[in-house]
């Protein structure tokens, strides 16, 4: 059997989600795929080797913050270059 998200999809599902499809969709309220835009263009993945150390110190940082580890890094990058 099919699952969503570790839920397994029944046929009475299926069916719920097609008579859904066939009343039609406000594409207005669709939510929009991909990632918010940062900055002035794309972004692009950069990849950075750190040692377990820095590693470690980076997320506690970014837990206390309440931050994730790339938001840290652009931050640190952003003060770096200013």
């Amino acid at each position: 059997m099919e699952t969503v998200n570790g839920v397994p999809v029944s046929e009475e599902k299926i069916r719920e989600w097609a008579e859904e499809a066939e009343r039609g969709y406000d594409v207005e309220k669709l939510r929009k795929r991909g990632r918010k835009p940062m900055g002035d263009g794309p972004a692009r993945v950069v990849p950075v080797r750190v040692d377990d150390t820095l590693l470690s110190a980076l997320d506690q940082r970014a837990e206390h913050d309440h931050l994730s580890r790339s938001e840290v890094i652009r931050a640190a990058i952003r003060a770096y270059v200013a």
